[in-house]
C-alpha cells in the first residue's frame, strides 16, 4: 500500500520565505521614499497655507501679517462667534496650537518682524510688517529638504534638511 503525504517540505517553505525577503527588501525603501515625498509636500502645502492665511489676516484686519501662527489659528471658534484678530481660525490647530508645532514629521516655526504702528481696531493687538516660516524636518527618515517662505510668497529650500534663508534656492 502506497501512503500519500500532503504538505509541503521544508525546502518548499524556504523557498517561499527567502522569495517573501526579497520583495519585502525590495519594496520597503520605496515605500520609506513615498512616506518621505509625502511628508515634504505637506510641509510645503502647510507653508503656502501660512502665507495664503497671513495675506487674508492682513486684509481682513488691517493691522499688518499676523504676529504668531496661533493669532493665524487659535482654538476654534463656537457656533455663532466670530473670527477675531487674536483667533483668526485661517490655519488648523496643529499648526497653530503651540509655539512650536509639528505635522507630517515637519517642525514649523514663525517670526514676524517690523510691528504694525498704524491705528489697531478694538480689541486687537499689532500685527507685524514681515514674516518669515520654516519647515525643518524631525530626521531624515521623515523628510531630508528644508522649507522657508516669506512674505514675498516665494517658497525656499535646503537639500540638507538644515534651515533655509531667503538666500536659499527657490523651489520650482
Amino acid at each position: 500500500m502506497n501512503k500519500r503525504q500532503k504538505g509541503f517540505t521544508l525546502i518548499e517553505l524556504l523557498i517561499v520565505v527567502a522569495i517573501i525577503l526579497i520583495i519585502a527588501a525590495i519594496a520597503i525603501p520605496n515605500l520609506m521614499r513615498s512616506r518621505m515625498a509625502a511628508n515634504q509636500a505637506s510641509a510645503v502645502g502647510s507653508l503656502r497655507t501660512i502665507s495664503t492665511a497671513d495675506v487674508t489676516y492682513s486684509s481682513t484686519y488691517g493691522v499688518g501679517f499676523a504676529p504668531d501662527l496661533v493669532s493665524l489659528g487659535g482654538p476654534a471658534i463656537a457656533p455663532g462667534a466670530s473670527a477675531t484678530c487674536a483667533n483668526a481660525g485661517l490655519v488648523d490647530t496643529t499648526l497653530s496650537s503651540s509655539a512650536a508645532p509639528m505635522k507630517s514629521g515637519y517642525n514649523f516655526a514663525y517670526t514676524g518682524s517690523n510691528p504694525f504702528t498704524g491705528t489697531l481696531p478694538p480689541n486687537c493687538a499689532a500685527g507685524v510688517l514681515n514674516f518669515t516660516a520654516t519647515g525643518i524636518p524631525v530626521n531624515t527618515s521623515t523628510g531630508q529638504n528644508g522649507y522657508f517662505i516669506d512674505d514675498s510668497g516665494v517658497i525656499r529650500y535646503t537639500t540638507d534638511g538644515t534651515a533655509p534663508t531667503a538666500a536659499s534656492p527657490a523651489l520650482q
